[in-house]
């Protein structure tokens, strides 16, 4: 976003920006949106008119010792006193009615609207979020953006119902009442109008201190989130280093911020609810004086006036419920500029003008001087150039930091190069679709991530639509099928959050059996047995070798035993490729790969590693 266009959105006002941003999930509800509108019209205009019955009792009835003078309407004219009383009676007990039943649908129409609105904008910003790239999410605190998807908008809703739809009905009725009183008596109204400027000006400075407050007490609500869901996410290290006291100390500094932030509202709040009282009282008390002298200068009826002050008591209830109410709505205004913010937030990695669904993949890639940085200044990958033929293996080895799951994470399109090119099939990955590109990909990771589910949908995940006996083979194949049928419920077994009530082993071979499942044609393996038993460590490479047979597969690996049988082995440092061949070919060459070859074998002879051999493990003796 240039600087013209950030200067425009500060300039625009947070509630318009809301507004227009959400117009689109709006307007699909303006059917609901029509009739909460046109019920509250009603309710005003039945607002309007519930004094006057009271009007004609005053003055018609009680004051003329139930001798009725002529109203200028013929139906009440003809009625006796007691039969004027009882049609008036009814009638101020049918406007109630008939109010009520208008603000029912109005309450109702706006609150079924409102969840459409909101619940179609927390499906869309989640959406945007799985779209929003690695760098943004790496960055971003996870428990603040839980917080804006969940709680921001659950704000922004109930307080448009709770708060936005009473206002917006007084304001309403404050303009229909002020044309009325205009008609009784232009004098009168004028005290009231005069009243409005005063209110204004002493609340402004108050209502923005309460604005201020609230958006940074909603901030660090964030942040608190943020806190909590870091500290619950990493418990298990929290309780090993003995961390609760500094995470308790960090949270309680939050919480007290929060709850002085909170409490400052709440003052100004208070302010302002006082002072609207004593704005009201004074001009109730003007009104009375110079009202009195009308009637008895006979300019107005004494049931006039008491329409006057019926009306003076709701004119001012938008001022008092704007007291009542800023807090909250400051604090929704706060949500929706949260909600905007990460709306609002581009995705850098996006399927580009003219992208195609991918083909069926055979597997050829080539990585043409590929270079890549997170930041400017700290380049990861330089001048990477290598080619994998369809079905080949090849070993990503050397140190940690080189940059080897940084050109996986090229390859699967979560980040783009600087420079440079990755091509599959002869064509550069970028023309595809993302989700085309991705589904032909599969990996296995060193701490394969397992939902809370059971375990058949962990499978299914591979590939969505899946039968049953799919994926029983997928199983199968990854050697998982035995131990799933062992537990209580099978394959309907609902595992923990991240798979914490399997063994490393079993998470490993369900994740493996996901990627079975999804017959891609290019395998990704970042350290698929790393921290396994002997016995798991067989089961899982036996299931990595079936699911690798006829795919091309990147493996990323610390231990060169496991690169051994790879048709291409490529030596990373540094972010540079310093040596490339097969295994007997780097042996030969005699440098780095080598040297650490020997190094592991020798301490993998003196029972430091202590391993079988299997599919990817062979033990060497040089």
């Amino acid at each position: 976003m240039n600087r013209s266009a950030k200067k425009s959105k500060q300039k625009k006002p947070s509630l318009w920006r809301i507004l227009g941003k959400f117009w689109p999930q709006i307007r699909q509800q303006r059917f609901l949106l029509i009739v909460s509108f046109l019920a509250l019209v009603a309710e005003t205009g039945l607002q309007v008119i519930e004094p006057w019955p009271l009007k004609f009792i005053f003055d018609n009835v009680i004051l003329t010792g139930f001798h009725v003078s002529s109203t200028g309407i013929s139906l009440i004219d003809k009625l006796n006193p007691m039969e004027l009383l009882t049609l008036l009676v009814f009638l101020m007990v049918a406007i109630v009615g008939v109010r009520g039943a208008a603000s029912y649908f109005s309450t109702v129409s706006m609150a079924i609207a409102t969840s459409r609105v909101m619940s179609q904008v927390r499906s869309n910003l989640y959406s945007h979020l799985q779209r929003l790239s690695l760098a943004f999410h790496h960055q971003a605190k996870n428990g603040d953006t839980i917080a804006r998807v969940t709680s921001d908008i659950e704000q922004l809703q109930e307080v448009t119902v709770v708060a936005v739809l009473p206002l917006l009905t007084s304001i309403l009725t404050m303009v229909g009442m002020v044309g009325v009183m205009f008609w009784i008596d232009a004098e009168l109204a004028l005290i009231i109008i005069a009243a409005f400027p005063i209110f204004i000006f002493s609340s402004e400075r108050i209502t923005k201190g309460i604005r201020n407050a609230a958006r940074s007490s909603r901030k660090r609500q964030g942040a608190m989130a943020a806190t909590a869901a870091e500290a619950l996410g990493a418990i298990k290290v929290v309780q090993a280093l003995s961390l609760q006291g500094t995470l308790e100390r960090n949270f309680h500094l939050d919480n007290q911020k929060s709850l002085q932030e909170s409490a400052q509202a709440q003052k100004l709040k208070a302010v302002l609810q006082r002072t609207v009282d004593i704005l009201v009282a004074i001009v109730t008390a003007l009104i009375l004086w110079r009202g009195v002298q009308l009637v008895l200068q006979q300019a107005i009826s004494p049931g006039e006036l008491l329409v006057f002050m019926t009306y003076l008591r709701l004119t001012f209830k938008p001022m008092r419920q704007i007291a009542k109410y800023i807090g909250q709505i400051a604090k929704a205004i706060a949500s929706g500029e949260r909600i905007l913010d990460l709306l609002e937030v581009v995705p850098e990695i996006r399927d580009l003008r003219g992208a195609i669904e991918a083909p069926s993949f055979e597997g050829g890639l080539r990585f043409n001087n590929v270079t890549f940085a997170y930041q400017q200044s700290n380049i990861i990958l330089r001048n990477i150039t290598f080619e994998a033929k369809p079905k080949q293996r090849v070993a990503l080895v050397g140190a940690s930091g080189g940059g080897k799951s940084t050109m996986v994470s090229l390859l699967l399109r979560l980040y783009d190069p600087l420079e440079g090119q990755i091509l599959i099939d002869g064509r550069d990955l970028r023309e595809y679709k993302i989700d085309s590109l991705r589904q032909q990909i599969s990996i296995v990771l060193q701490d394969s991530v397992l939902f809370s589910t059971n375990i058949r949908e962990n499978i299914a995940y591979g590939r969505l639509g899946a039968t049953d006996r799919e994926i029983e083979t997928a199983a199968r194949l990854a050697n998982a099928h035995d131990f799933i049928m062992a537990m209580p419920s099978g394959y309907d077994t609902v595992i923990g959050e991240r798979g914490s009530t399997l063994s490393g082993g079993q998470r490993q071979r369900i994740a493996i059996a996901r990627a079975v499942l999804r017959k891609a044609p290019i395998v990704i393996l970042d350290e698929p047995t790393v921290g396994l038993d002997n016995e798991n460590e067989r089961a899982v490479s036996e299931a990595l070798e079936k699911l690798t047979e006829n795919s091309t597969t990147f493996l990323i690996t610390h231990d060169l035993r496991t690169a051994v049988k790879a048709d291409l082995i490529i030596y990373i440092e540094k972010g540079e490729i310093v040596e490339r061949g097969t295994h007997s070919q780097l042996m030969k060459a005699g440098d780095r790969y080598a040297n650490l070859y020997r190094l592991q074998t020798a301490l993998s002879n003196n029972d430091v590693y202590n391993k079988d051999s299997d599919a990817f493990k062979t033990r060497v003796n040089n």
